[in-house]
């Protein structure tokens, strides 16, 4: 996702010291007693996890350990996250990617069966719906998770389009698999350990891929990617066996592995330069502003044919007005909505998320600012509080990204 892909409250990880005292979900309006609970909420509170509420649902912000060294472990050894708040469905028919392509920028057709990628539900002004990890199981069958936070209006939004599509006679249909979880098993030593609980080679399955074998003697849906710029895979299991699979890869890790929560999972996020939906995308942003242009196909750009695609054409011929940038402050940790200013004090644009860097011990930000104030180096000020404080573009991610992929071929 995507990410992964998270709407976590301002106050989430932003005072790391403070997490566990001052979560709070920016988007939850439901009461404690409407939450719902994963099926391994349980497991979480035997293990220490403290519960807050997160789009709806009692989700873990952190267990015993720091979100610091939750953080520094997941880069070290890795991190076990429980997702199953998060939706996957099924798109099945032999029309169901020209659908799909109707509703996102990628070029689902020339993905090779087995492969995926990250691509943005757009609608009609070219804005962002929603981010969301797609994989072409077959020409007939595509698998998709949408963020927790989204599932209400990513889910509405589909089927008024499938309905409309399939009473002009298209072959498509859906299934929501609300009878799995979904399991983020991120770090250096996911693979070693997962390859534990199964017979199929994983280190055949590259970055973006899926697959569907057994772990642990039950039938998953296999996906090497993840939301934390390391290696790692997501992994939809049966819910009735979820809590065995989560006590067997801690087990089979040694305790180097551990249960992760939220926060930490904000700041691996953040660290990577992955985008937040709810905080750095929303539906008045498009994917070329959002730094994201690498994900429309080059078919797409030439064809076009999903929502809002004359907006985002003209501003890949034009160039957008606003870019998503990263940047440094020795100030105080930048808070979202905190002003971005030039040195004579004119606004440029604002800080979307910004926090502590666990890996890199100072401050990092993400934000919009204007086009041609937007280059590496860019001398800045972020407002925090009422203060100016200096500030600088820099390149994204942060910190170094570690994905699993085939290796280069050798120079001629």
């Amino acid at each position: 996702m995507r990410g992964g892909l998270w709407q976590l409250g301002q106050s989430i990880t932003r005072r790391l010291g403070q997490a566990d005292k001052k979560a709070v979900a920016r988007r939850c309006f439901a009461s404690e007693a409407e939450l719902k609970k994963t099926v391994l909420y349980d497991f979480h509170v035997a293990n220490g996890g403290k519960m807050v509420p997160f789009a709806g649902w009692s989700m873990p912000i952190q267990y015993k350990d720091s979100i610091m060294d939750s953080t520094l472990n997941c880069r070290e050894n890795g991190s076990l996250f429980d997702v199953s708040h998060m939706c996957g469905l099924s798109l099945k028919g032999k029309d169901c990617i020209p659908f799909l392509e109707k509703l996102v920028i990628a070029d689902v057709a020339g993905l090779a069966p087995g492969t995926g990628t990250l691509t943005v539900f757009t609608n009609e002004k070219g804005g962002a719906i929603d981010d969301s990890v797609i994989t072409k199981v077959k020409d007939d069958h595509i698998y998709l998770v949408v963020n927790a936070g989204c599932r209400d209006k990513d889910l509405a939004h589909i089927e008024e389009h499938m309905k409309a599509f399939k009473a002009k006679g298209g072959d498509v249909s859906w299934h929501i698999h609300d009878e799995r979880s979904l399991l983020a098993l991120q770090g250096p030593l996911s693979a070693p350990v997962l390859q534990h609980l199964t017979k199929d080679d994983l280190s055949k399955v590259y970055f973006g891929e899926f697959q569907m074998l057994d772990i642990n003697g039950v039938h998953c849906f296999l996906t090497r990617t993840g939301y934390t710029g390391e290696d790692g895979f997501e992994i939809s299991v049966p819910s009735e066996h979820a809590v065995d699979l989560a006590k067997a890869i801690l087990e089979k890790s040694e305790g180097k592995i551990r249960l992760t929560g939220l926060g930490a999972r904000d700041s691996l996020r953040l660290e990577a330069g992955l985008c937040l939906y709810g905080n750095d995308m929303e539906q008045h942003i498009t994917p070329v502003e959002a730094g994201l242009t690498w994900a429309i196909g080059k078919r797409r750009r030439a064809e076009g044919g999903f929502l809002g695609a004359d907006v985002i054409l003209k501003q890949l011929e034009e160039g957008p007005a606003i870019r998503r940038v990263g940047l440094f402050s020795p100030g105080p940790p930048p808070r979202s909505h905190s002003e971005i200013v030039d040195d004579k004090g004119e606004g440029l644009g604002e800080v979307t998320s910004g926090g502590f860097s666990p890996c890199l011990k100072k401050n990092v930000a993400m934000g919009y600012v204007k086009s041609g104030s937007h280059k590496p180096g860019t001398k800045v000020k972020i407002v925090i509080r009422g203060k100016s404080y200096e500030g600088a573009i820099t390149k994204m991610p942060f910190v170094p990204t570690r994905y699993y992929k085939p290796p280069s071929p050798p120079k001629k």
